[in-house]
């Protein structure tokens, strides 16, 4: 009895001593929680292969369209969808290059109150307003390029296109705050007004 009390655990099994013995344990457990995760991982992947299985197949794709001189175009291009009630944007591009100009012109009030003066460039407006440092860093703004400059009593601040058509026209303000746009040529003062 004495032995069996001193060699055994209280179940009767042999005594585990040492480091090595508590490390054997310990892994059995991991190796017990790998197998129920893995048995549950298998049972989560027939499920979804078993939904994918039972999707509807995908519509055939249409063929790459043809290319060349005589190809006719078969894409549908579709139609710019106004940002807000009396948007007078054109395109994406056109409310990208409006909005820029927007945040740069609210940005230069803002900074010409405070101040009692314009600032000198783009980078100088950077933190006044929602004007970051980041929306100063390049004149690049996709498919416009920025340009600012002041002049004795004011600034001009254009938005010229890289390609200028209906959909892309210049774009045009100085310190009245008013935007100008004009798809022959690039825009000023004389250029229409935009809404």
């Amino acid at each position: 009895m004495k032995r069996l009390l001193t060699k055994t655990n209280y179940g009767g099994n042999p005594k585990r001593v040492g480091v090595l013995g508590g490390l054997a344990v310990y892994q059995r457990r991991v190796l017990r929680n790998c197998r129920v995760i893995g048995a549950v991982g298998a049972a989560v992947g027939m499920l979804g292969a078993a939904l994918v299985l039972g999707q509807e197949p995908p519509a055939a794709q249409p063929s790459a369209p043809p290319s060349g001189p005589g190809a006719a175009s078969t894409q549908t291009v579709t139609p710019y969808q106004p940002k807000f009630p009396g948007d007078p944007a054109r395109s994406e591009s056109e409310a990208q290059a409006l909005g820029y100009m927007r945040v740069v012109l609210r940005a230069e009030r803002e900074y010409k109150k405070k101040h009692d003066k314009y600032t000198d460039s783009l980078e100088g407006l950077a933190g006044t307003g929602s004007f970051t440092k980041r929306m100063a860093h390049t004149t690049d703004r996709g498919d416009y390029t920025a340009s600012y400059r002041t002049h004795k009593d004011g600034f001009v601040f254009t938005m010229t296109p890289k390609q200028m058509d209906t959909e892309h026209r210049s774009f045009y303000a100085e310190d009245d705050y008013v935007i100008h746009g004009d798809d022959q040529k690039a825009a000023d003062l004389n250029s229409p007004k935009l809404k």
